[in-house]
Formats: structure tokens, C-alpha cells, sequence
């Protein structure tokens, strides 16, 4: 394949985040959706602060509906879902129409969850199709390029999600370490002072997470 435009460039880098966010964040609210089915008090609301989105639903009932679900909700996985697909569908030449096929079958499955009063099984299917789209582009895309700019897109938004969700050193660390070895390989530009201030604060006694998001937020130079 031929040189990869600005603007390819820019598509993947969102692919990789996109699909990414609807994974990790599909995955929380697992735990959340089974809380509030519990009826333990206002769950929702913690969710949303740790990830940042505001808190615009009215109840759990609200939350569990429209973050899913709600295409006019910006912060929805469905939402971001369909920003993977509208990328991933100009990005057809670069991806295969087999790796967008994954991204379609998580739609549908969401489309169905959406019908379902039990959505959990749906949910999954989501997140095989998802899997399922990574593994088939690590199989099927010939251009290193294009799968280094996946992955530095998929890596970015895991680490901004982990720092946003506190999770532990070892996950922190093991994105970081991942990220440092793929954004070197591909035609991003990115700043280098930010990458060697992400190896630094994963190392320090109290990790300052906010700070980890911010950095991480600003790897690539525009």
C-alpha cells in the first residue's frame, strides 16, 4: 500500500481509539448494570465521574437506557461505536472489508441489546465482535503502518481510561511500556518529552492519575 494521507492517518489513530473506548468502557458498566439492577443506590453517578462525562441522567433506569443506547448522547457506547464505524467505513481500503464486518456485527448486536430486556448476552457479542476486529486486523492488514496506528490509537485511549478509573501500577505500566513500543513505528508524530514524563510518573511512589490522563491527552503533536 501506498503513503497513508493526513487524514487516513487521523481515521485510524481514532479507529484504534473508538473501539477501544466501547470495549473498556462496555466492560465497567457490566459491574455498574449489575448494581443497579441490584437497586444499590445511585451507582450511575460514580460511573460518570470517574470517566469524566456529565451527569445528565435522571435516574438508573435513565442511565442504564441512554448510555448504552442514545445515539445523541455524545458519551454513549453506542455513540462511539458508530464514530468507529463512520471511520472505519472510509478506512475500508486500509482495514479490509473483513475487519469492517466486526464493526458491523457489533452494531447489530447493540441494535439488538437495545430490544432486549436482558441485554447482558448482547453486550457480550459486542465484545467478541470488537476482539474479534482487532485479531482480524492483526491477520489480514498487510501494512505494518496501519496496524502501529491502530494500536497507538487503541493504547492512548486505554491508558486515558486506566488513569481515569485508577487502576493499578502493573495495568498503567504495561500500556505505557506497550505504547512506548509501537509509536515509534509508524508515521505519527509525537512528542517525545511527553512519553519519557508517562515512563517517569508510572514510576512515582503516588500515582498522580489526573496527571497521567493529561499527559497521555497530549502524545501527539498537531
Amino acid at each position: 500500500m501506498g503513503i497513508i494521507s493526513v487524514e487516513q492517518t487521523d481515521r485510524l489513530y481514532w479507529l484504534g481509539r473508538y473501539t477501544e473506548r466501547v470495549y473498556t468502557t462496555m466492560r465497567l458498566y457490566f459491574i455498574t448494570y449489575d448494581t443497579l439492577i441490584d437497586q444499590i443506590g445511585k451507582q450511575y453517578g460514580e460511573f460518570c465521574r470517574k470517566l469524566d462525562i456529565p451527569e445528565i441522567y435522571t435516574s438508573p433506569e435513565d442511565f442504564i437506557r441512554r448510555y448504552a443506547f442514545d445515539e445523541t448522547d455524545c458519551n454513549s457506547m453506542m455513540s462511539n461505536l458508530m464514530r468507529a464505524y463512520d471511520n472505519a467505513i472510509v478506512l475500508r481500503e486500509e482495514i479490509g472489508s473483513e475487519s469492517l464486518a466486526y464493526i458491523q456485527l457489533a452494531i447489530y448486536e447493540m441494535q439488538k441489546a437495545a430490544e432486549s430486556e436482558a441485554p447482558l448476552m448482547e453486550f457480550q457479542r459486542v465484545l467478541d465482535n470488537l476482539m474479534a476486529f482487532w485479531g482480524i486486523c492483526d491477520d489480514q492488514i498487510l501494512s505494518e503502518n496501519v496496524r502501529n496506528i491502530l494500536k497507538v490509537g487503541k493504547r492512548v485511549e486505554r491508558i486515558d481510561l486506566y488513569g481515569r478509573l485508577h487502576r493499578d501500577r502493573e495495568d498503567l505500566t504495561r500500556e505505557i511500556h506497550r505504547l512506548t513500543g509501537r509509536i515509534d513505528r509508524c508515521n505519527l508524530k509525537y512528542s517525545q518529552e511527553v512519553l519519557e514524563d508517562l515512563n517517569k510518573l508510572v514510576k512515582e511512589e503516588n500515582l498522580d492519575y489526573p496527571k497521567i490522563v493529561s499527559r497521555v491527552e497530549q502524545i501527539l503533536e498537531v
